[in-house]
Parts: structure tokens; sequence; C-alpha cells
């Protein structure tokens, strides 16, 4: 697979995880608290190159990947997430200005669960979540171990290694932003050589 290729393939996979996720808010009632970027804004989140393709080829075709990289290069790489626009003073409250090509692991976050040691499902999601929906998290918690279908975050994170294990390495958000559009500049660079040899 070449790299567009690899980009559809996880399109495709958020397409899937899409379908489930709908399912499960909809039956929950849990979903991220409006207004909420408490985890776009924790420097501590991490990413694979690989989830961020689709974002980085977007950017591309908008004519701002050179923009982004340039921001990249300016801020500091371990801060919030790039693409995240906080509109309060601690950075907690705002929204993502790419939220169609958002990562895994940002459609995973309160829509997924994993299993802990015991076999049991455990909801991956946030305090504020927990104290804001505490009736629907507690209920919630405890239909996926019945009769709940969710997302299991391993399995898609084990689907998304599928397509590239390299490319699936984890790092900071922000790094794994720039991993990706450096990728898409490369790639599109070579495409656009090997048009011109042609012609």
């Amino acid at each position: 697979m070449n790299l567009a290729e690899k980009s559809e393939a996880v399109l495709q996979l958020f397409v899937q995880l899409g379908e489930e996720s709908k399912q499960y808010a909809a039956e929950s009632g849990l979903g991220c608290v409006t207004g909420c970027g408490a985890c776009c804004a924790n420097p501590k989140v991490s990413a694979s190159p690989l989830e961020f393709l689709p974002l980085a080829f977007d950017f591309f075709h908008k004519g701002l990947a050179d923009t982004i990289l340039n921001l990249l290069d300016s801020e500091d790489e371990s801060g919030a997430c790039i693409v995240y626009r906080a509109h309060s003073v601690n950075g907690k409250n705002g929204y993502c200005s790419n939220y169609a090509s958002r990562g895994l692991i940002c459609r995973l976050f309160a829509s997924s669960a994993r299993k802990n040691k015991y076999g049991i499902k455990e909801l991956i999601i946030c305090k504020t979540l927990k104290e804001a929906k505490s009736e629907k998290f507690q209920l919630a918690t405890q239909r996926i171990n019945q009769d709940m279908q969710i997302p299991n975050a391993s399995k898609y994170y084990m689907l998304i290694e599928e397509i590239d294990d390299q490319l699936a390495q984890q790092h900071d958000i922000n790094t794994a932003i720039r991993l990706a559009l450096e990728l898409v500049l490369r790639y599109k660079f070579y495409q656009e050589a090997e048009l011109i040899q042609e012609a």
C-alpha cells in the first residue's frame, strides 16, 4: 500500500468505528461535555502518525501543510494538540479545528472500552464526564458488561497496526501530526516529480 492507500484504509476504519460509536452514544447517552477540551489540551496524549494521515492529506489539499509544520516548529511540541483551539484562560474549553479528520485516540475517547486484568470492560472516560453525567456513567459501566455494545479500543489499535505497524508507533500527539505531515509532503513531492518525468 502506498501512503494515500494507507490513509484511505485508516478512513475506512474510522467509518466502522463511527458506526459503532454512534450506536453506543445513542444507547448510553454518554458523550463529551459540549465545549470541553480538557483532553485536547493535555500534552501527555499519545497518538500515531498513521491515525493522522487523513488530517495531513486534508491539510495538504487545503494548502495548509507547510503552515502547520511551521507552527509546530515555532511552538512547544509537548503542548496542547496543534489542531485544538482553546477559548478559556485555563485552556480546557475549546474545540477541534479539524474535527472531521481527528485521530483514532480522539474518536475512541469517551466512546470505547478496554478490558482490565480481570476481563471486565472499563469505559475509557475522563473525570469531567464521569462527574457531569454520573448516573449515565454508572449505568453504562454496568451495561457494557451485560447487554450494551461498545467499541473495543484494543481491537481498533490492533486493526490500525495491521495497516502499518511502524507508522502505528505512539508519540506525543504533535510529534505524530508532524511525522504525518512530513510523510505526506514527501509523498506528494515524489508523486509530482514522477508526473513531471512522465510528461
